[in-house]
C-alpha cells in the first residue's frame, strides 16, 4: 500500500494550527529596535553629515551592525553608507552623483 504523506486523522495534534493570514509576514530579528532607531534619525541628517553610534554600549558586533543596519535600509528603500573605527559605527545617506 503506497503512503499518501497524509497524518492519522485520530491522531492528536502535537501543535496549535494558526491561520496564515493572523501572522506578521516581515522579519523582526533581535535588533530591530536599534536599527529601526538609526533609520528613522538617518533622514534628520544633513548631507555631509553621519550618525555616529558607539559600539560598546550597542551589545552588537560590528559585523552584525554593518548587516542589519544595511538590510533594514535596503527593505525601506534607503541608499546608505558605513564607516568604522575601533570605538564607533558610522552611518550616512549615499551621495548622489
Amino acid at each position: 500500500m503506497a503512503k499518501t504523506g497524509k497524518s492519522n486523522p485520530t491522531t492528536p495534534l502535537k501543535y496549535r494550527q494558526v491561520a496564515l493570514s493572523s501572522l506578521r509576514k516581515g522579519r523582526r530579528g533581535k535588533h530591530h529596535d536599534l536599527v529601526e532607531g538609526i533609520l528613522e534619525e538617518i533622514d534628520a541628517v544633513p548631507a555631509g553629515s553621519a550618525l555616529e553610534i558607539p559600539l560598546a554600549g550597542s551589545g552588537i558586533g560590528l559585523a552584525n551592525m554593518r548587516s542589519a543596519v544595511h538590510r533594514g535600509a535596503a527593505a525601506k528603500g534607503i541608499e546608505i553608507e558605513t564607516l568604522a573605527d575601533e570605538k564607533n559605527f558610522y552611518v550616512f545617506k549615499k551621495a548622489v552623483r
